[in-house]
């Protein structure tokens, strides 16, 4: 496994964005909270979040151009939405099925991002058919002659479904600016790697098509960061696809319909929660100098007023009219 470890300087970081990256990944772990809470509640239909997978998405994101580059994420990615500018307000009133929620107006399913001038493409809930749409966005900025890149993610399971490796193949033999981010969590849902394929790293399979793959500390910020940085430099360069695989853990159950005792042992995510991503950063931030406790305390809190005053609002927002539920779905002609 790759493990990096930068200094501010060599990842060509400044202090700013290295508190801004922080900031995003206390924001993602606290949506991820209040959603489940709100689900509990009875108030949100359902809940997928992305409790320990912070450092993968804030990472991987953050080397990407908002609005310029294209973003195919998964449901899990609420680092990634927003990292990319996407903001608590817009994930609550989705997840509440409100009429503003920027998806559909409240007719989709929670988890599904999509934000057309930011460039992030809805997906849809059978795993990695994102894949072959980001290939196909990476496609035509090949034909265009631009220097936009594609970002595609799945989890670990994701792998082992044929429209990633149609899509990686593609990808491969047309040489296209996409890199495929797989957020490997151990588990697709409760089926573990190792009882989903005979290869330690998923990465291994970006060989078969002909493009790198490499494997990081999904849970070291700046490992992931500068695996993306140059996976995009290599996108942009023209030099085709990459591969990244993280190394993470998800700290809750699969989504709130899921019961995850069942088949991994307390011990085994404490063990993982040693981990964590946010804890393991802070730390890094006070070792290098650039924040102490107080100014992380003050980030905390920002994200907890952000979340605290966006679920005030979406919990206000009107919900979508009944007469509009088969908006979108049949044609509608002028009459």
């Amino acid at each position: 496994m790759v493990s990096v470890k930068e200094t501010p300087g060599a990842t060509g970081l400044t202090k700013d964005q290295l508190l801004e990256m922080y900031y995003k990944m206390v924001l993602a772990r606290t949506v991820g909270q209040r959603e489940r809470i709100l689900n509990r509640m009875g108030k949100g239909p359902f809940a997928v979040t992305g409790e320990g997978h912070e450092a993968t998405q804030v990472g991987t994101a953050y080397a990407l151009r908002p609005g310029h580059d294209w973003v195919f994420p998964y449901y899990r990615d609420i680092g990634v939405a927003l990292t990319i500018g996407m903001t608590a307000r817009d994930l609550l009133l989705a997840q509440l099925s409100k009429a503003e929620a920027i998806e559909s107006g409240g007719r989709n399913m929670p988890s599904h991002f999509s934000h057309p001038q930011l460039r992030i493409v809805s997906g849809s809930a059978p795993v990695s058919t994102q894949a072959p749409h980001a290939v196909g966005a990476a496609l035509a900025a090949k034909l265009r002659r631009t220097d936009e890149v594609a970002m595609t993610y799945f989890g670990d399971g994701g792998t082992s479904v044929g429209d990633l490796h149609e899509a990686m193949n593609f990808a491969g033999v047309h040489k296209v600016p996409v890199i495929f981010v797989c957020e490997n969590n151990q588990f697709a849902i409760s089926v573990r790697w190792r009882n989903q394929a005979a290869i330690e790293n998923a990465s291994l399979r970006a060989q078969g098509y002909g493009f790198p793959g490499v494997t990081v500390d999904g849970n070291d910020l700046l490992a992931v960061y500068g695996a993306a940085r140059e996976a995009v430099a290599r996108a942009r360069r023209g030099e085709g696809a990459t591969f990244i695989e993280c190394k993470t853990y998800r700290l809750v159950p699969h989504t709130s319909d899921d019961d995850d005792r069942r088949y991994r042992t307390r011990e085994e995510v404490e063990e993982w929660s040693k981990k964590d991503p946010l804890p393991r950063f802070a730390a890094w931030l006070k070792e290098q100098g650039i924040a102490d406790q107080g100014a992380l305390e003050g980030i905390q809190a920002r994200a907890a007023q952000e979340v605290d005053e966006a679920t005030a609002y979406a919990e206000q927002a009107p919900a979508p009219a009944p007469e509009s539920a088969l908006r979108h779905v049949f044609v509608e002609e002028d009459r």
